[in-house]
């Protein structure tokens, strides 16, 4: 099969599930608001569970997520609201909590939100988060609160630890010593290129020294590591909030529907190699860069 298939829409149909947070005591009700994307076609399917970015919602990555979804996976992005301190503190124990009560919610309450005889699979279950919600993925990883499901793998997608290497709001995770994660998962890092360039005055939303390069250097084997060099740190959102966040965020001059294709094939090929045995397709990305839409480099591959 062609490698580049996986950088296009699936064959699978899939359906948007919006379900609220509501305010009686019921197992049925999720701990945060989630938008849900599963396929429509009978089957079993892995599930990934993806964490948004600072003053971001879950609805900002509905064609990213759409397009991992097509391609055989049940997506569950929770969508808590931003506020005041969310936006003061930028991340805190708080987001690892809520990460955590999602995770515990899943076995009770996913299945009976999805399509008819769609069936989630637990024993293959993923975590990957943008921004602000890659640092949560990680402290939820390296198990800073505790989840009765086990993830199989986790996924970086430009995390931000912290405005600076001095400013690293709590949970703060990184360590600077190479390799310290306490994971024994594989890992996945997609990093932009622009995203630790200012905007005019503004600073970078993905500064060095707490951005995608220090996730991955912390990171143990087996990990991954794709640069979208020509690519801003917001660019993989739906159209409408990039034409937001390009006031204040470096962003880049290529389509964006590429860089959405991108890192999607980039996160199936990867929880194909990882939560199904595959990895046909990720080898083929690792070995010929060029498959991809858009320019990956460097691309970093260190086995187990």
């Amino acid at each position: 099969r062609s490698a580049m298939a996986l950088f296009e829409k699936g064959e699978l149909k899939v359906r948007r599930i919006q379900v609220k947070k509501t305010s009686s005591i019921s197992t049925s009700s999720p701990p945060s608001p989630l938008l849900i994307v599963a396929p429509e076609v009978e089957g079993t399917y892995p599930v990934l569970q993806f964490l948004h970015g600072w003053c971001m919602l879950n609805t900002c990555y509905t064609d990213l997520l759409e397009l991992i979804s097509s391609h055989g996976f049940v997506c569950v992005a929770p969508g808590d609201q931003c506020d005041l301190t969310t936006i003061i503190t930028c991340c805190g124990n708080d987001d690892v909590d809520s990460a955590a009560a999602v995770t515990d919610w899943l076995p009770s309450g996913l299945q009976p939100v999805l399509p008819d005889k769609v069936e989630p699979d637990f024993t293959k279950l993923a975590l990957a988060g943008h921004s602000k919600g890659g640092k949560t993925a990680f402290a939820l990883a390296v198990g800073l609160a505790e989840t009765s499901l086990k993830f199989s793998c986790v996924i970086g997608i430009d995390p931000v630890g912290g405005s600076s290497v001095g400013n690293q709001p709590k949970p703060k995770i990184l360590s600077y010593i190479p390799r310290s994660f306490g994971l024994t998962i594989p890992v996945a890092m997609i990093g932009t290129g622009l995203g630790s360039k200012k905007k005019g005055i503004l600073p970078p939303f993905a500064p060095n020294g707490v951005n995608h390069a220090e996730f991955f250097l912390e990171s143990k084997p087996p990990c991954c590591y794709f640069l979208a060099k020509d690519y801003g740190h917001a660019d993989m959102l739906d159209d409408w909030m990039i034409n937001l966040t390009s006031w204040v965020c470096k962003s880049g001059e290529g389509d964006k529907g590429l860089m959405r294709r991108g890192v999607a094939g980039i996160v199936v090929a990867f929880m194909r190699a990882f939560l199904q045995g595959d990895g046909e397709d990720l080898n083929a990305i690792v070995k010929s860069p060029g498959v991809a839409p858009i320019q990956l480099d460097p691309v970093i591959f260190v086995e187990a």
